[in-house]
């Protein structure tokens, strides 16, 4: 369902060569990144860098101190030249950093430039990764970002409110409907998984924000291997129509990765319940595979406006 838009197609309005952010919105998220950063997470403030270990990171890259080897340790971590001088194996201990970096993920493929309530899957995520950045510069963190488009983008990762304001121009940049659906096809994810392996520090945090319309078993190896990493956490975006078909009648839909198309009579209750069935079914393998690389997974619909909350408890 994620790929699926009704037929016939009209002439795209102007709309669609707008920012996914208006300006008003933006003010918006701004205050709502205010209101997380007054909440209670457990993180200590107006410190200097490096005084408290924060929650965000499972480890930072701050070397602490060596200690004797112990069975179960990630022998990755072994001090070789601690473990030669005294002939008993040693690891490096390393402090966990006051200043996380977080790396967002923001998918901008044909499936995710979809939608039916309020805005589309791009916009949402769009959305979240705005909240994200203006809470990390106002924590004094840094941030980058990946955009997975036709033509991949990385943002370097860098402090303050000016980094932040670049990367959501990034993340709300307009996004039309591809005209080569196919051109999708090509983009190989275990390759970019991959490269977030390659280019990220050790112990940051990643978010990927994403429908995951792409997620095989292909790719829990990879997936697994950024857990072990990584702090990963994994946004889905999900549409209202994708989890209950509306009954609108005989419709053509276009498959918005592959370009093919099929005709549903939505309007007979047994289709859209099969659609849902599977759907559903769809949304729990997904889960499943995130669980069992080891990856923090967590929904939200596209038409949510408070994002606060997902953030707080997720």
């Amino acid at each position: 369902m994620a790929r699926l838009r009704a037929q016939p197609e009209m002439p795209a309005p102007a709309s669609v060569h707008a920012p996914l952010i208006a300006a008003a919105e933006m003010a918006g998220l701004a205050a709502q990144a205010s209101l997380l950063a007054t909440l209670p997470l457990r993180e200590v403030h107006g410190h200097h860098a490096g005084d408290w270990a924060s929650c965000w990171l499972g480890r930072g890259l701050d070397f602490e101190e060596s200690r004797p080897y112990s069975p179960g340790d990630d022998i990755r971590d072994m001090d070789w030249r601690t473990t030669a001088r005294t002939g008993r194996p040693h690891l490096k201990i390393y402090r966990e950093e006051r200043q996380p970096m977080v790396h967002l993920v923001v998918d901008r493929g044909a499936t995710m430039r979809f939608g039916t309530r309020r805005r589309l899957k791009v916009a949402q995520a769009a959305r979240l990764a705005a909240v994200l950045a203006f809470a990390a510069a106002g924590r004094n963190g840094v941030i980058g970002a990946t955009l997975w488009n036709a033509q991949d983008e990385t943002l370097p990762a860098r402090h303050g409110r000016l980094a932040a304001l670049a990367l959501i121009e990034a993340a709300a940049a307009p996004c039309p409907p591809l005209t080569d659906p196919a051109q999708t096809d090509a983009l190989q994810h275990v390759d970019r998984l991959a490269a977030l392996e390659a280019s990220l520090p050790r112990g940051a945090r990643l978010v990927l924000i994403s429908d995951f319309a792409w997620l095989t078993d292909a790719h829990e190896t990879q997936l697994a291997r950024l857990a072990a990493r990584f702090d990963v956490w994994a946004i889905q975006i999900v549409d209202a129509a994708e989890r209950a078909l509306p009954a609108m009648g005989a419709a053509c839909f276009h498959d918005m990765a592959s370009g093919q198309r099929v005709w549903l009579d939505t309007a007979q209750t047994a289709v859209r319940s099969a659609v849902r069935t599977a759907f559903a079914g769809h949304l729990a393998a997904q889960a499943d595979r995130l669980a069992r690389a080891g990856v923090r997974h967590q929904q939200v619909d596209s038409e949510v406006d408070d994002l606060v909350a997902l953030f707080v408890y997720g």
